[in-house]
This record gives C-alpha cells, structure tokens and sequence, in this order.
C-alpha cells in the first residue's frame, strides 16, 4: 500500500498516505469460502447427475450448470474484511473498496435480506459490511471502535452514534453469551 493521490475541493492534489501498522482479518472468511465452494459444487454434481440420469447431459447443458454453480458461488462468497490502523477494507472477488475509520462521516444501517453496515469517510469512500464480522472478531472490532472514537473526536461523524452503540450492545451480549457458555452457566 503506498501513496495515494486524491484532488481536494479545490483541485489541487494532495498526497495521502494509507495507513499502514497490524493487519487484523476476518477469521471466519476461509470456512465461508470452503461453504460456498461446497454449495456451489454440490448444486453442479447434483445438476450433472440429475442430467445425466435422465439421458439429456450434453456439452450446452453442462456449461448451464456449470455457469449456474459459478453463479451460486458468487453470490455466496462474502466479501473479505480486513483492518488495520485508520484503515477498513472489503475485498470482493472483483473489486476492493476501503475507508479511512479516522475519518468516518456516517455509519447507516441498510436493512434488506441480510442487515448491512454502510461506512463513509471524508474522502466520498463508501464500504458495506455485514456486522457480523465485527462481532465474530474481537481483534477487528476493537481496531474499528478505536478507530472510530477518532472520528468522533475529531468531530467528522456527523450520523452512526446509533448505529455504533446498537452494534457495541450487540457484541456485547455475544461476548457475555460466550463467556457464560465457556464458564458452563448457560
């Protein structure tokens, strides 16, 4: 990660520096990608099978179902979070979108089929995340909340009080679920 080169308001150019220092990633993305890879190739065999079967497996119909599992696994392959210092990125099978988090200006929630965090920082950079990976990770989560009191100090969050404390609430029911599970008094 090196330099970085964005045009401020006013057109001039303004070097920035990526923050660099412990590189914090979510733990739990290899397994999810081993799922999807699983569904995905077990939907192509099943489909293979079925075809093959009833006698109608050709060349066309194979690329079908092999076009239809790659799709499942696109869809089903979540986007890889990683933090480190000032820095929150997703990397997605394409594309890598990253934000400042000590200069974030808005965290929203984006209800829909599966909850979303929506992050904004100074610079128009926009991440969507889905919480649960902060909550998974502890080591990520409090990098983001470090992160995020600069911002909050700094006066740049102007809309994600809410948002954080709902979601501080959250990790801490699931870090008090854990420990009374691991302690037996569950």
């Amino acid at each position: 990660m090196g330099r970085r080169t964005t045009r401020s308001a006013t057109g001039a150019e303004a070097e920035h520096t990526r923050p660099r220092g412990l590189l914090v990633q979510d733990i739990h993305w290899a397994g999810e990608r081993r799922s999807a890879i699983g569904a995905a190739s077990l939907l192509c065999a099943a489909l293979f099978v079925l075809d093959a079967g009833l006698g109608r497996l050709d060349v066309t119909r194979g690329a079908l179902w092999t076009g239809l599992a790659a799709l499942l696994f696109v869809i089903l392959l979540p986007a890889r979070v990683s933090a480190r210092p000032g820095l929150l990125s997703a990397r997605g099978l394409l594309v890598e979108r990253s934000v400042l988090t000590g200069s974030l200006v808005s965290i929203r929630w984006s209800d829909g089929v599966s909850q979303r965090m929506v992050l904004r920082d100074t610079e128009g950079n926009r991440v969507e995340i889905d919480p649960t990976v902060l909550v998974r990770n502890p080591a990520m989560w409090r990098r983001f909340d470090t992160d995020t009191r600069i911002s909050v100090q700094h006066g740049t969050l102007l809309c994600g009080a809410t948002a954080l404390r709902e979601l501080a609430e959250r990790i801490d029911r699931e870090t008090a679920r854990t420990v009374f599970k691991v302690s037996g008094l569950q």
